[in-house]
This record gives structure tokens, sequence and C-alpha cells, in this order.
């Protein structure tokens, strides 16, 4: 069984490889822990998994945010070896062969990862196990991106959660200084091996992956560990206010480390001990993001225990399962309203402002997700999956299980979703949480001369103020695509199909 690496045996192995994948850093790393204390000589590596980045654009800002962290990755697996011949080995191939035949090519006894919950790395972890199997390699997980994952918390019953707020009870009740311990790496890193010679060569460009370099250098998200670390100090005396700020785009209220726990160049165990003990000292902004940090764990359960939210074939599914008989909009004219939601065309300024967000930075406001989420689905009648696809292209942070829980949250199809009768109205989230426009215009700079009234639904506007602020409706900025309020009907009617028994 899979699982976390047993700590009382030591020098289990003489020779051993370390993947890294999700987990790019070296400090409370767990498997790198665990392997370089099982074996004598330790190897690092990261395979750039050919499938996977097949499917990107050639400018992706995740792929150089990664390139980035693994050039830092690099020099400080030489720097706890103490001389430059150890390092990270890296390869352009399918991970699923490569690594494999690279632990065959060093003679290596063992493997060792982190756990992956995406379905797909799933398969692959399986496929992997039983190659190296067939070698008589012995292949190690451990747990490293949750606190409590899998069947970790269950009910009473002895059943996976399905509503949040019993599963954050029981979280907090279990968790203790003992799930936030770090991994001491540093104390067995003397185990770091040379590399081979052949083998002793620079993280490759972007170019000779097959890529471009993005915006990512002019954006505020420095990569790598000391990137996820400052970041992170800067948020620590923001914290206390995160429950007040968090909701208002144009503040700086976010933690902005999404990215970095996405693919691991910050420890999940550091950033929620930290939350944990200072809510436990009274700190009710820490007591907010600590909660979000636990959907992030709620959500990885939910992925690997009901795993037909998001097949291995990528395809997904409600949560529940009589939503997916619902009627979305089809045909052209959908696909219309799709790409005017995508390119930020809508008519409705917050929407269009936080679409231009995440199309020019990868990132978008957690707020603003939920209002354009509700807006697609909502005020369109779109499917939540042609939402979920789009996000999963674009955003930096970009996690499967909580891209799906966050879409089927805001459908209603998910666990614990919001009701089919909650819309939000993005003229009034405009006016609550951006009231003065300051995200808006930042976005939206033609709408600069419009009075703050009309600034979130510009075609309230006057003909004298919209002659004033130089502004042509339908030339200069879109008429709005639906009005709301007869979307909100024809919405309650399309859900008609799973209201009987919905409170």
């Amino acid at each position: 069984m899979i699982g976390i690496l047993a700590d009382a045996v030591e020098k289990t192995y003489p020779a051993g490889l370390m993947w890294f994948r999700r987990d790019l850093r070296t400090s409370d790393n767990a498997a790198l822990y665990q392997a370089l204390k099982a074996c004598r000589q330790l190897h690092c590596a990261f395979v750039f998994d050919t499938p996977i980045l097949q499917a990107l654009p050639r400018r992706d800002r995740r792929l150089e945010f990664i390139r980035d962290s693994l050039a830092e990755l690099d020099a400080q697996l030489r720097r706890l070896a103490g001389h430059d011949h150890a390092g990270l080995i890296t390869r352009h191939a399918v991970a699923a062969l490569e690594i494999p035949r690279l632990a065959r090519e060093l003679g290596v006894q063992s493997v060792f990862a982190n756990h992956d919950y995406e379905p797909q790395a799933v398969a692959r972890d399986a496929a992997v196990r039983g190659t190296l199997a067939d070698a008589g390699i012995a292949f190690h997980t451990a747990k490293d991106h949750a606190i409590f994952e899998r069947t970790e918390l269950l009910t009473q019953a002895g059943k996976p959660y399905a509503v949040f707020t019993p599963y954050k009870n029981v979280w907090l009740a279990k968790a203790d200084a003992f799930y936030f311990k770090p991994y001491p790496v540093e104390k067995y890193a003397q185990a770091l091996a040379p590399r081979p010679e052949a083998l002793r060569r620079e993280v490759p460009a972007l170019a000779a992956l097959g890529f471009e370099p993005t915006n990512l250098a002019q954006l505020p998200i420095p990569a790598g560990m000391s990137g996820g670390q400052a970041l992170l100090a800067d948020f620590m005396p923001r914290i206390g206010h995160y429950g007040e700020s968090r909701d208002f785009p144009s503040v700086k209220g976010p933690s902005y480390l999404g990215v970095h726990l996405r693919f691991g160049t910050v420890s999940i165990r550091a950033l929620a001990g930290s939350a944990h003990q200072l809510a436990a000292q009274g700190s009710g902004g820490a007591a907010v993001w600590l909660s979000e940090l636990i959907w992030r764990d709620f959500y990885f359960q939910v992925l690997a225990n009901f795993p037909h939210v998001s097949d291995e074939a990528g395809n997904s599914h409600s949560f529940k399962r009589e939503y997916d008989a619902i009627k979305w909009e089809h045909g052209k004219a959908a696909d219309t309203l799709f790409a005017a939601w995508c390119e930020g065309r809508t008519g409705y300024p917050l929407v269009d402002a936080a679409m231009a967000q995440i199309n020019q930075t990868g990132y978008m406001h957690n707020r603003l997700r939920m209002v354009v989420a509700s807006f697609l689905t909502k005020d369109l009648g779109l499917d939540w999956r042609r939402g979920e696809r789009y996000f999963a292209q674009q955003l930096n942070d970009f996690d499967l299980s909580a891209n799906n829980g966050g879409w089927q949250w805001a459908s209603s199809s998910g666990c614990d979703a919001q009701p089919y009768f909650r819309i939000f109205n993005p003229v009034s989230q405009s006016r609550k949480f951006d009231p003065q426009g300051k995200f808006i215009l930042k976005y939206l700079p033609q709408l600069a001369g419009l009075p703050e009234a009309a600034l979130h639904a510009p075609w309230t506007a006057s003909p004298v103020e919209l002659a004033a602020a130089g502004l042509t409706l339908g030339k200069d900025y879109p008429q709005p695509l639906v009005q709301h309020d007869e979307a909100r009907e024809k919405t309650l009617a399309r859900y008609a199909v799973v209201r009987k028994g919905t409170p």
C-alpha cells in the first residue's frame, strides 16, 4: 500500500532516485527526507513529461515557473551536497517510461516520490510501480501536498466527507503539532550523490523544450523556493486582516501563494502550521486563511474518494449526478456567448475585468472566480465544464481538484455547493466589492470617464454621461450580453430538473 515510508529504518538501499514532480523544494519535503534517510547515495531527477507539455500552448507561464523553480532547486541540491557534481538530472520524455529507464541506468534499488492525487497521475504512478517491480526496484511514495489525505478523515459511519463544515471541524480537532512537524532534510543531505558526468547538465532553457518566454518576469510571481518565501514574508504581517480584505480585488488581501502551493515550492505543513498557531492565539484573519487551506485538503479528498467528478480521460461529471441532466445552451449561439465570456466582452465590467486579469496574468482573484463562474453558468446558461476547461488552460495555479470543486460549487452541482437558486448579481457584486471601480479601471481604462454610479453598469449611464466619457456602447464597450433578471428566471427554469427534493 502506498503511504509514508516508515521512519525507523535507515540506509536500507545502497542507491535511490528521488523523482520530483509537484514538490519543487528541498526544505520540508517528505519524500526527499525519507529517500535521503533510506539511501546511502541518492540521485534526484525531474522529467518534463512529454504528454503534458504537448497539450500546452508554446507560451505557458506555468512551464516557465516550473523551469525557473527547477533551476533554483538544482542549485540548492548542490549547496546541500556541498559540491557541484550533485544536482538535478532533467529529462524531456514520457515520465512513465523514463523514470524506470533512468532508475535502471543509475543502478538504484528504489525510487521515491510524493503522492499526486490527479487521476492521470495515479494511473501513471501505477504503471511506473509495475515497471519498476518487474525490474526488482521498489517504489515508495509519501504524503506531502496535504495535511490529511484520502481516507484519513472519515465520518462516524466510516465514509468520506461530502460536506465541508463537519470535515473542517474534524480536521481542526485532529490537527496538532505532529501534523505540522517539518522533515529535516538537511540532516541527511550528505547522501546526495554526484551525478554521472554525462548527466551533469543545467536545467534546459525554454527554447530547448520547444517553448517561448511569457510575461512571467513582468508579473509579481517570483518563482522557486525563494519566491514562495518572499510572498509568505509579505503576507504574514497582513494575515490578521485577511478576513476583511480577501474579497476586494483592488486590495492587497490574498497571500498570492496559490501557484507555489500548486508546484510545491512552499510546504503546506509550514503554511497550515503557522496559520493554526496564529488562529489559536486569536487571529481571526489566520483562522479564515486556515479555512481556505482546509478547503484545499477537502477537495483533494473529494477527488480521491469520488473519482466520478473527474476521470482518467479528463472528463468531469457532477458530484450530484442528477445535475448532469441539466440542459445547457448549445450550438453556435452558445459558442458565441462562450467566446465573449473568455475574451471579456460580456458588457458587465466586473466580469470583463476579471477575464482580462486571467488572460493577461494567469491569476484571478478568488471572489472574481466565483463571480465569473456564476455568470457563465447562471447568466449565460453554459455548461460549467466549459469554464472549468478554460480555467485549466489559463490559471497559473490550476489544480484539478480545486478547479473542479470550485466550478461545481458555482454551478451548484458539487458537494456542499451553493444552492441552485443562489445566483450572483454581477452588478451588486461589483458595487459591493469594487465600490470605486479601482479594479475595473485597471483592466478597462476605456470606462474611466463614467461617473462612479454608472461604472458598474455602463448601460445605465445617460446619453450625456456617455458623451462626456467619450464612450459609445457597442463600439468602445459592449452592450450587456444578457439582462441579469431575465437570465435568472431562465436559470431557475433550467434547474427545474433537479429542484425536486431540494430545500
